[in-house]
């Protein structure tokens, strides 16, 4: 049991450390993913926005084309009327004429309402995209800080997961899910030491009881008040002197 509770305290000294090169990087990791997230949307509005203006251009380019065709109709119609024999064929000409120019006066008005759309996108696009420069060169300046500062500690945070790793092995599957669970509820600490009758992770009293039991390195006890597993200074001491802390 004793091999035991130290290798557990062995894995909490090194996340410590991990922990403490962590730290030293700040708010940038979550500065850098805020920065990229909204990165990604600002690009995203573009494009829906690029794209709708490409479609309304080819939409417009397409009534144009329409316009011109019909025009050329409605001439040659116009011509035809000084031709007609009967009044039927009158009729139908004029019905031909009049539908034709329905037609102009739709795509027209159309286009019009095309053109203003495309206008409004390009200067959407244009109010935003100086937004996505600016928070392109903060990102590349926060991405730049991190790089450096993970790049300071690469050797030591490289070395201590290997060594993470090698205690990790060692520990039972049981004991490092309970102590991964506890690490991730409350931050860090899953393995403490009783300072001064207390549990040194929620400083909470622990009774004399239960301190005489934990000095034993018989079996694993929890803190009564935050769960966190307690070690005795003797197993503390123990799992430092095998890390050379």
């Amino acid at each position: 049991m004793v091999e035991r509770l130290t290798t557990l305290y062995e894995l909490q000294l090194i996340d410590d450390q991990l922990d403490e090169l962590e730290d030293l990087r700040g708010d940038l990791p979550a500065v850098v993913n805020e920065l990229t997230a909204q990165i990604n949307a600002i690009q995203e509005q573009i494009e829906v926005k690029e794209a709708e203006k490409k479609k309304s251009l080819q939409k417009r380019k397409q009534n144009d084309e329409d316009v011109e065709r019909l025009k050329a109709n409605l001439k040659k119609f116009k011509s035809q009327l000084y031709q007609v024999r009967n009044n039927k064929e009158y009729d139908a000409l004029t019905k031909e004429i009049d539908h034709t120019e329905e037609q102009i006066e739709k795509l027209e008005s159309e286009s019009l309402a095309l053109e203003d759309l495309i206008q409004k996108l390009k200067a959407e696009i244009e109010k935003i995209e100086p937004q996505l420069t600016a928070l392109s060169k903060e990102l590349k300046e926060k991405e730049s800080e991190l790089k450096q500062i993970i790049k300071a500690n690469e050797r030591e945070e490289l070395k201590l997961k290997e060594k993470r790793e090698k205690v990790a092995a060692k520990v039972k599957k049981q004991d490092y899910a309970t102590y991964m669970r506890i690490r991730k509820a409350l931050g860090g600490k899953a393995v403490v030491t009783i300072i001064r009758s207390a549990c040194s992770g929620c400083h909470n009293v622990v009774p004399p009881k239960r301190q005489l039991e934990i000095k034993q390195n018989k079996r694993i006890y929890s803190c009564e008040s935050c769960g966190r597993i307690l070690v005795s200074a003797e197993i503390a001491e123990e799992a430092k002197k095998k890390l050379q802390l």
